[in-house]
């Protein structure tokens, strides 16, 4: 096998890995030099041993990645940890939690890299277990300083060696060892400078235009968070996420490669700007729903940018609306009976468009809530966007399944078609589903509640019976069948085609019918198909036929008048005949022959005869048509002979052409009296289980006898009158109990000379077979019937008989009225609620009956809306006037409104209000409402009193009625929250640390009605945790505030209002803008000077004696700044090593802790002394616009004359200084100075003079002048 290659030298820095014996190959050569190679000797055949990388071989093998590079790559990987924690420790907070975490995981990562490098083999770079531990510890220590920011004790070694070049020092006023020399050489009395730097406005705001995010997970996958910025490159920001379902809050880190992304993807819109300065807007996108805000954003400078967060940003599941799964076939004037479903945050609003036969109209639902829900979204009134709490619940955002009624009247047929347009949820969240969508789900089929449904509406079968009744019977022959003659029709036009219509009919045989026309208990019941308009049922057997109900496949029927049909099977007809000869009175000889015809059958008759003359073999024949049961024939030939007539055949209203046999007869004929019906020309109708009445009229001599005869149902009752002895008879007939024709024949009257004589006349009767009957008819099959207040009804009748009739009705109020009826199914129009009930009723000649099951009718009302408000809503009623619990300004307040009625409800009512400042119009609203239960939202904007005066109420069936309405005035007083401010706002109160008369308050102004309750903060200008202060009980609309001592510590402290309330129960919070005022605790001096003269010059020592005991507190100022010195003897020694007021405020001891104050003052005179900024180069960012305070300190006697510039800035460290832009000249009367300045630049003092001294920076040429103008404070 060949040798491993030789490692190539590098031109760097790093040597060439030395060659070790294992490795072929020659050494020394240079990488650019060729050379040959000759073939080494081949070796014995050995099984190889396979292995990684052979012992002391890097891990990675170098003709991989030389050793060289392999070095450059960990040097550069711990350059990249170091640079990596230098950037943590630059960014590192004050939070012990913080600092403990950073260093167990630099910890961690330093012994992951120092201990994982020996493992990698590489040359130089294997060290010792020691050595690995001892670096590991330094790295430890390394950490261990800079995360918990260990300062390192530089200053004291350095000040060690200063002291043994320069010689010894003393403390100085400013409390620093000072070398007395150096107060010479003073550089010192001119220090600081500020330098402004002016950046552009910078700020982040999540959602700045308020919109409204909403996930529904197919559509709508993620929602894009718009985030603002403005003159800022963040490099990192914070999203708070708090989840709907579980309240659970997570952090969101936007990291600067997300937000370079967000740039990236931003920078395609029309409206990104690649301009620096102008803003932007950046999409996050997030993918589950929940209650999102801003919480940090960092820029490229490590500050945090300003965030304005206007309202929470809540992104939940998009609203949904279905329709739930029903039959897709109704009958008309049923109720639909469909039922949305709704999901999303309430209140929710649906729009959703009803087509009847392609007529379209669009209907909303608001106020969709479940019941007791209870919702800032109900409360607010909604534009483009939402204002929220400042804490949301996630309860109330959470979606809720809402399900909504909706019954209405399918007063019309044909195709009914629901389907959902939109919904809206509380937030404003809309959702619009197309034609594509609905297209989508119907082609899909899903059993599933869906986006539309589709009814089709059916006309309700309507039947009776043409050409047949009781009183018009069907008559077939015996054997023979007949169609039942059913006519078909609708409640619409004509017969519904194509659909099948089925009947239920019952039987009862001849036999089984009552004695009053009605069916048997035994009647048969059968059902009947009819497919199509030609198909009728088949009937044959005699018997009474009566239809009891039609329906389709879809929707029952109602069976009109007449719905009963009689089938009868007359008697064959029969023949019986007598004869009589006719003689001359004359001539006393025969001259015909008089037949008299007996017959039995269906009128009318025809008889058929043949007449054969002496035998012969030829005849004659005729027929005779006989319209009743009875007939003579005179048969008078012209010719005289021997006749023969033979009766051969006869034929009836039903039965044809049935042949006589042995009926032949000769001619004779004797005359005979006479008798005659009078006036009963034709058929008379009678009603069943009466008598029937007939004049007879006689000629010839009295007494007479009359034979007469009632036929009926081929039966015959003969009858006798003997001993008449009136020219007019009036004859009258048993009761009729059975119904049908029946005929009255008169056979032969006798007159008084007993001649007997045959008659002919006769009459007919029809007796009803049935009485006659009302009933009410039903109304979408049932006799109860709600309809609106005042609107007239037409209650259906069904009427049996003959036309016209007259009904007795009971109306509602017991009042009895005879209603006349033409039609058999005709109607009864009523306005008034009640129970109407059929009395009696009467055809045109005969009394009837009413049917039990069906005499009343009911008619409800339906309740007209009503509105009222729950008693626990409102504190204090009089009459139609409720008072609601006072509320404060700006408070979310609602009240629940309680409709009874049909919804969907429309609620108009006038707000009125009387602010306690100026005069507001009233303004017109309207409240509507999809179930009984809707949320008023109250107005508590402005305070004063505010009326809602409800003023108009509509449901789906009712308009607004003034009659019926009484309006409801509800009243709320909306009190003003109370205010509080300092009396004298940024001015400074001072404190001791114990209390002594004579010590400031702090007064404050009240406004509202008392007692007040009063919260402030102090806070402490160093930092610290603010302490609040509540007051409680103040009675007075000014107060002056004693702050207690426990509640203040020494140094300067911020004291600011936060919140008030007052008696009514309304607060204000106070924002951190409100003025406020400071407080400044120390002890008062208490020191003895040991000179008696006030003024000092620069070197001399001020010198005190303090008493008490040692060691002390020493409280001084010195340059308007506040200094302590520790005394450890009973004197108190300083070097005055530069100009200015010295002024001891205080001493304390550390025995007993007391503050004494003192008002000692030396002026150092000399070399005045300026700091600009206590003495620092401060930097100062400021946006365009904005202003900063530069702070002059000065040291020395007053007047102050002193020259500043402003040049312009370098960079930051640099040596370099700026061009002079400006040079102004200033007088203060104080020992400081604050001057505004919003121009960018250096600002730095180059002279300054006191009354004693004055001093200029190296070629600074000044020349002072007397009277020169003087300012004070800015």
């Amino acid at each position: 096998m060949e040798g491993t290659p030789r490692t190539p030298r590098l031109g760097s820095a790093w040597p060439a890995t030395p060659q070790t014996d294992r490795r072929s190959g020659r050494l020394g050569e240079s990488a650019g030099i060729q050379r040959v190679t000759e073939r080494l000797p081949e070796l014995p055949s050995l099984r190889p041993t396979f292995s990684s990388s052979p012992p002391g071989e890097p891990l990675v093998p170098e003709h991989i990645l030389d050793a060289p590079s392999q070095r450059l790559w960990a040097v550069a990987i711990w350059v990249l940890l170091w640079s990596w924690k230098a950037y943590d420790f630059t960014t590192l907070q004050d939070l012990e939690e913080q600092s403990l975490w950073l260093f167990m995981k630099w910890v961690a990562l330093d012994g992951i890299f120092l201990f994982g490098l020996p493992t990698m083999r590489i040359p130089w770079l294997e060290w010792s277990s020691m050595t690995m531990i001892l670096l590991f510890f330094a790295h430890a220590f390394a950490d261990g300083m800079m995360m918990f920011r260990i300062p390192i004790p530089v200053a004291a070694g350095f000040a060690i060696l200063g002291r043994s070049i320069f010689g010894a020092s003393e403390i100085a006023i400013a409390e620093r060892s000072v070398n007395p020399r150096s107060i010479e050489f003073n550089e010192s009395l001119i220090l600081g400078r500020q330098i402004i730097h002016i950046l552009p406005e910078g700020s982040a705001v999540l959602n700045a235009e308020k919109e409204t995010f909403c996930i529904d997970g197919t559509t709508r996958v993620d929602a894009k968070l718009p985030i603002t910025i403005n003159s800022t490159n963040p490099i990192s920001m914070d999203l708070l996420r708090i989840d709907l379902e579980t309240d659970a809050s997570e952090t969101i880190r936007i990291s600067k490669s997300q937000i370079r992304t967000m740039h990236k993807d931003a920078s395609r819109l029309k409206s990104y700007s690649e301009k620096p300065n102008e803003p932007k807007t950046l999409y996050y996108t997030v993918r589950k729903p929940g209650i999102y805000s801003l919480t940090k954003v960092v820029d490229e400078s490590n500050l945090e940018v300003a965030r304005k967060r206007i309202e929470h940003t809540v992104v939940v599941p998009c609203p949904k609306a279905a329709i739930r799964p029903m039959t897709t076939d109704r009958c008309k004037g049923d109720l639909s009976s469909i039922e949305l479903e709704v999901t999303g945050t309430p209140p929710m609003r649906v729009r959703y468009r009803k087509t009847v036969n392609q007529q379209a109209q669009e209907a909303t639902f608001e106020s969709i809530q479940p019941e007791e829900f209870v919702s800032p979204l109900t409360k607010s009134e909604r534009q483009h966007a939402l204002a929220l709490p400042g804490h949301l619940d996630p309860a109330w955002v959470r979606p809720q399944k809402v399900r909504v009624p909706l019954s209405e009247g399918m007063t019309t047929a044909g195709k009914w078609v629901y389907a959902i347009s939109e919904v809206i949820d509380g937030f404003g969240n809309k959702v619009s589903y197309s034609e594509k969508d609905h297209d989508s789900q119907e082609k899909h089929g899903s059993k599933s509640p869906s986006l539309h449904q589709v009814i089709t509406v059916h006309e309700r079968p309507l039947v009776n019976l043409k050409g047949c009744s009781p009183q018009n019977p069907l008559k077939v022959a015996k054997g023979s069948t007949a169609q039942l003659p059913v006519q078909l029709g609708s409640t619409g036009k004509g017969p519904i085609a194509d659909i099948p219509y089925h009947l239920e009919y019952i039987f009862s045989p001849q036999s089984g019918i009552s004695a009053t026309g009605e069916h048997s208990v035994d009647a048969q019941k059968a059902n009947f198909k009819i497919k199509d308009s030609s198909q009728r049922p088949t009937i044959q057997e005699a018997g009474l036929y009566t239809i009891v109900g039609v329906s389709t496949d879809y929707c029952g029927g109602e069976v009109l008048e007449p719905a009963s049909c009689l089938l009868q099977n007359p008697p064959e007809p029969e023949l019986k005949i007598t004869k009589e000869e006719i003689f001359d009175k004359c001539a006393g000889s025969p001259i015909g022959l008089r037949v008299d015809l007996d017959l039995v059958g269906t009128p009318p008759f025809e008889v058929s005869y043949r007449v054969v003359k002496d035998r012969q073999s030829h005849h004659t024949s005729a027929t005779e048509r006989v319209t009743g049961q009875r007939g003579q024939i005179e048969l008078t030939p012209r010719e005289a002979g021997s006749y023969e007539y033979e009766f051969y055949q006869i034929s009836d209203a039903v039965y044809k052409n049935r042949p006589l046999k042995d009926l032949k007869l000769n001619q004779s004929v004797k005359p005979a009296a006479s008798a005659r019906f009078i006036g009963s020309e034709g058929t008379r109708s009678a009603c069943i289980d009466e008598t029937a009445k007939f004049n007879v009229g006689f000629t010839g001599e009295e007494p007479f006898t009359l034979e007469y005869e009632i036929v009926h149902n081929g039966k015959r009752a003969n009858y006798a009158l003997t001993d008449i002895k009136s020219k007019r008879l009036a004859l009258a007939t048993e009761h009729l109990h059975e119904g049908g024709d029946y005929t009255i024949a008169l056979i032969s009257v006798t007159d008084k000379m007993g001649c007997k004589e045959f008659l002919k006349g006769e009459t007919k009767i029809s007796v009803r077979h049935q009485k006659p009957r009302v009933a009410f008819g039903q109304i979408d099959g049932r006799r109860t019937l709600d309809t609106l207040e005042g609107k007239s009804v037409e209650l259906p009748l069904r009427l049996s008989g003959e036309a016209p009739w007259t009904v007795a009705l009971r109306d509602q109020a017991g009042k009895t009225h005879d209603i006349a009826a033409n039609t058999p199914n005709d109607q009864i129009k009523v306005s008034a609620a009640g129970i109407y009930e059929l009395l009696s009723v009467k055809d045109a000649s005969c009394p009837g009956q009413v049917d039990d099951q069906a005499n009343t009718f009911e008619i409800k009302t339906v309740p007209r809306p009503e509105v009222r408000v729950p008693e626990d809503q409102v504190a204090a009623h009089s009459g139609n006037k409720l008072v609601k619990t006072e509320v404060c300004e700006g408070e979310d307040d609602a009240i629940e409104v309680l409709f009874k009625g049909s919804p969907p409800f429309s609620l108009y009512y006038v707000e009125h209000i009387k602010p306690d400042h100026g005069v507001t119009a009233p303004k017109n609203k309207e409240l509507r409402a999809a179930v009984n239960v809707a949320t008023l939202r109250m107005n508590t904007a402005q305070a004063g009193l505010h009326e809602y005066e409800f003023s108009k109420l509509e449901d789906a069936n009712y308009d607004h009625s003034k009659e019926h309405f009484t309006p409801i005035t509800v009243q709320q007083r909306v009190n003003p929250r109370p205010s509080v401010a300092f009396a004298n706002p940024g001015k400074t109160y001072s404190y001791c640390s114990v209390e002594s008369a004579g010590e400031e308050v702090i007064p404050i102004t009240l406004h509202g009605k008392p007692p007040f309750d009063v919260e402030l903060e102090i806070k402490q200008l160093a930092g610290g945790k603010p302490e609040l202060i509540r007051l409680s009980d103040i009675m007075e609309h000014k107060h002056n505030v004693k702050i207690p001592h426990s509640r203040v510590q020494l140094g300067r402290s911020a004291m600011s209002l936060r919140r008030v309330s007052d008696s009514r129960g309304c607060s204000r919070l106070l924002d951190s803008t409100t003025p406020r005022v400071q407080i400044s605790v120390h002890d008062a001096p208490t020191i003895t000077p040991l000179e008696s003269h006030d003024d000092v010059c620069v070197g001399d020592h001020v010198s005190f004696a303090l008493s008490g005991q040692a060691p002390f507190d020493v409280y001084y100022e010195f340059e308007g700044k506040k200094r302590k010195a520790v005394a450890t003897g009973t004197t108190f020694r300083r070097l005055a090593e530069k100009p200015g007021t010295f002024t001891v405020t205080g001493v304390e001891d550390n025995a007993s802790s007391c503050h004494s104050a003192a008002n000692i003052t030396r002026r150092i005179h000399g070399m005045p002394s300026v700091r600009v900024s206590g003495g620092r180069e401060s930097y100062v960012d400021i946006h365009e616009g904005s202003e900063t305070e530069i702070l002059f300190t000065f040291g020395g006697v007053p007047p102050f004359e002193f020259t500043y510039t402003r040049s312009s800035n370098t960079e930051k460290g640099g040596k370099k200084r700026g061009v002079v832009l400006d040079m102004r000249h200033e007088v203060s009367e104080e020992y400081s100075m604050r001057i505004k300045a919003g121009e960018e630049g250096t600002y730095e003092v180059v002279a300054i003079k006191d009354r004693y001294c004055a001093y200029a920076k190296p070629g600074i040429n000044l020349q002072w002048k007397e009277g020169q103008k003087r300012l004070g404070f800015h």
